[in-house]
């Protein structure tokens, strides 16, 4: 029987609440309180335990463990992500994957583990003014997470999802390269994306939330973070509310959390909108803006052979070539990397209808697939979207496309279907509501170029979200400084990837790790009891 770190922690006297099982209202204080369990929560949070801090972890969705993890789609969309992994742009333009449960986005993503890109941390310092966020000053909090999340290169060959792209890669003469991941024991089973049934993965869920834990944190799950309570430049409270599920409407029960410190680490949306709700001082109108997403383009590809792209570690190739060799602040660049392939995800990305889509699904044994997540938020042409809040203050992203994403997206969609015929794709198809399959490169190049680009008609995706809290030492341009805390709000941080003044051009987790443990220690130097005798 697997050991399962969650279940043995609550039988050993974890503290931890259900919200949406509260009949009555009810008030929590601590030194500090942390929004979200995600990236930025789950080290944030172990990092303040250890230094003899009381915490309390404000968690959205539900506590699941790998007792309930059965590789099986229609159990984990609508358990552990924002809107049963239907989250979309304002206009529908853009699918956004995104965790909804205890670990966030860790406890569901695909293990890829990229340090922030060199080329990223220069224009941050040019473009933004990050005189603090260079390699050499990064270099020892990526290598105090890497050891905790056990983050190494993955000694296993990749699946035929990742081979072929390797493949194509090497006889175009293009350079690809080997993904870290945050595993440990990995069974390679391929069904990251719905909670790892071993553990293996080194999500917050088994590392550093068990961690805090342990040091006697409080974790509150299924309460949403409503409002922060604002006197002068200070927070006084957090108020919170229970929710039972996805899309469930608040319970009647209140929650009220008193600390001496707040930090949201809500994602890049749901700090942005937390701000928002609780019309904190925000003279320039930043927050919420230029939130960024690495929009997303998908090629897929009928192989010869069998590929069973469900089947092993979901990503473990990736090439950096058309990034590197086009300018930061010059047309759009992209990152190829590979999905799985899992019959829901596949279905629901898939275009077309009828038979048209039925035989993509018959073919779904020797389908290969191939993303290009484009670099957004270099250029002046690509400022993001804008966080907003609807009728009901729930967070909307408008995010609107453009031709300069566009031109980009064409050139990844040849870039794509050229590496997949080299690696010996019987037919090709972009994932866009005007293509069809074609067999030949020359063939690929004359229907790519004649097609339409406009919202709606490229299926795009993200699993990635940035920005709309941006950092930086000029309160007239950034959120919060260089170590996470508010400009105008004293005891407020934010620590997740909405502190990032651009995308990264690389998957942020290992980035919101780093960042996070540099802001959280710190904010502990600076709460502890040692520093306050």
């Amino acid at each position: 029987m697997i050991p399962d770190p969650v279940r043995e922690g609550l039988a050993a006297g974890w503290r931890v609440i259900d919200a949406a099982a509260q009949e009555r209202d009810s008030t929590l204080e601590a030194d500090v309180v942390v929004v979200g369990s995600g990236a930025g929560g789950g080290v944030t949070a172990e990092i303040l335990a250890e230094a003899g801090l009381s915490v309390v972890i404000v968690e959205e969705g539900p506590l699941r463990s790998s007792a309930d993890f059965h590789m099986r789609e229609r159990e984990a969309y609508p358990q552990l992500y924002q809107e049963s992994a239907g989250r979309q742009t304002r206009d529908k333009a853009i699918t956004i994957l995104q965790g909804r449960c205890v670990g966030g986005s860790t406890t569901v993503n695909w293990t890829s583990s990229f340090r922030t890109p060199p080329r990223t941390l220069a224009h941050w310092r040019s473009a933004h003014g990050l005189a603090g966020a260079g390699e050499a000053d990064l270099a020892p909090w990526f290598e105090r997470m890497e050891a905790r999340l056990d983050i190494s290169p993955w000694p296993v060959p990749p699946n035929e999802n990742n081979d072929l792209l390797r493949r194509g890669c090497e006889r175009l003469g293009i350079p690809a390269g080997a993904i870290r991941r945050n595993v440990k024991g990995c069974w390679n089973l391929g069904y990251c994306g719905m909670g790892c049934p071993t553990n293996a993965k080194q999500s917050m869920l088994v590392t550093t939330l068990p961690g805090a834990l342990a040091r006697g944190a409080t974790l509150v799950q299924r309460a949403r973070l409503e409002r922060l309570e604002r006197q002068g430049d200070r927070i006084v409270a957090a108020h919170a509310r229970p929710v039972a599920g996805t899309g469930s409407a608040p319970g009647a029960a209140r929650l009220r959390l008193v600390a001496r410190h707040y930090v949201l680490s809500a994602g890049a949306i749901g700090s942005p909108a937390i701000l928002l709700r609780s019309a904190l001082p925000d003279p320039h109108e930043l927050v919420g803006r230029r939130t960024f997403l690495h929009p997303t383009v998908v090629s897929a590809a009928v192989m010869p052979g069998r590929v069973d792209g469900h089947a092993g570690a979901p990503q473990s190739v990736y090439s950096d070539h058309f990034l590197d060799s086009v300018p930061v602040d010059g047309p759009v660049g992209y990152k190829l990397e590979v999905p799985p392939l899992h019959p829901i995800l596949a279905g629901i990305t898939l275009p077309g209808y009828g038979q048209a889509h039925a035989s993509l699904m018959a073919a779904f044994p020797n389908l290969q697939v191939v993303i290009a997540l484009l670099r957004d938020g270099f250029h002046e042409r690509s400022p993001g979207g804008r966080v907003r809040l609807r009728s009901d203050g729930s967070p909307e992203l408008d995010y609107p496309l453009d031709d300069f994403l566009f031109e980009g997206m064409r050139r990844a969609y040849l870039t794509m279907a050229e590496i997949q015929f080299a690696a010996g794709a019987a037919q090709v198809m972009p994932l866009h509501e005007d293509a069809a399959p074609v067999t030949g490169w020359a063939a690929a190049r004359e229907a790519i170029a004649a097609l339409p680009m406009a919202p709606l008609h490229p299926r795009v995706v993200s699993a990635h979200v940035m920005g709309g809290c941006p950092m930086g030492p000029d309160a007239s341009r950034a959120v919060v400084d260089e170590r996470g805390r508010h400009h105008l709000v004293g005891n407020l941080s934010v620590h997740d990837g909405s502190v990032f003044p651009t995308s990264l051009g690389a998957n942020p987790q290992l980035s919101i790790y780093a960042f996070a443990a540099r802001f959280a220690r710190g904010l502990a130097e600076s709460l502890s009891p040692r520093a306050r005798a």
